[in-house]
């Protein structure tokens, strides 16, 4: 198999690291993002030049395109760029900050648009690639405490699945990649949270108590390179594909009720229409 040039933001722990050392253990070449490169010396000191550490803050779109340019230059080429960068904010919608939405949104969804962006002239020019999305399966569902968190995955789906149609002819290919719960520091010092508000503390409990059962076996990240070597390597990658045994049965449960309720109220979709 050819070696792949990869670009994976937010490569300093948890998927991103992981899939780095899949990538470089196998061959292939490596630009990894950070907002701290030190946390790469030791892969630097073992794969050298094969992993090109870049310094970025996603947020930032000129550094994203400084950041993917420096990544084609030294490699002259990009087969896949994931993007994996985010964190996880914790708080109910009523106790959101205009600072706590706008962090989660310019770096879950911003972010990954900005890069996205940045790496498809590149990938429009070879006539090939393929971009991976890290969204969850808060992707596509929705719980209690992470609302906005919510709203930054659920905007990556969409942008994502409509981009999927438009570079399609270019032999450029998107994946959405859904995990469940994994033994990442994604609810950990990753995190962040809202100032609380003591109205919503008997929910808050209860919601808590759901999480940690719902969490009570997470997967684990290093399992997941073989997962995500797969997912690059296919001839015909998925749009989306979940990593994870739970996933599967939240989206069954909330499809199904979303369906059910769709044809229970069927008669006032069309009375809407004048039908």
């Amino acid at each position: 198999m050819t070696a792949k040039t990869w670009f994976i933001t937010g490569a300093s722990r948890g998927f991103g690291r992981e899939w780095a050392i899949a990538a470089l253990g196998r061959g292939d070449s490596v630009a990894a993002t950070a907002r701290d490169t030190s946390t790469l010396d030791d892969l630097v000191e073992k794969y050298g030049e094969r992993l090109l550490p870049v310094k970025l803050d996603v947020t930032d779109r000129a550094a994203d395109f400084a950041a993917v340019k420096e990544a084609h230059d030294r490699f002259g080429r990009l087969d896949v760029v994931i993007n994996n960068a985010g964190y996880g904010h914790f708080g109910m919608i009523e106790e959101l900050s205009e600072a706590d939405a706008r962090g989660q949104i310019e770096t879950n969804l911003f972010g990954a648009l900005w890069v996205t962006q940045a790496a498809l002239p590149y990938l429009r020019a070879q006539g090939s690639g393929h971009i991976i999305q890290v969204s969850s399966i808060g992707g596509i569902s929705a719980f209690p405490m992470v609302g906005i968190y919510h709203a930054s995955k659920w905007g990556l789906e969409g942008f994502s699945q409509a981009l999927a149609q438009e570079v399609a002819d270019f032999g450029i290919r998107v994946t959405l990649i859904e995990p469940g719960g994994f033994s990442t520091d994604w609810a950990g010092p990753s995190a962040k949270r809202s100032e609380q508000l003591p109205v919503y503390d008997d929910f808050r409990e209860r919601a808590q108590q759901w999480r940690a059962q719902r969490n009570a076996a997470p997967g684990d990240p290093e399992a997941s390179a073989a997962a995500i070597l797969r997912v690059v390597d296919a001839d015909e990658p998925p749009l989306r594909v979940f990593f994870g045994a739970a996933p599967l049965e939240i989206a069954e449960r909330d499809y199904a009720s979303r369906l059910e309720t769709w044809r229970a109220w069927q008669d006032v979709a069309e009375l809407a229409q004048g039908a």
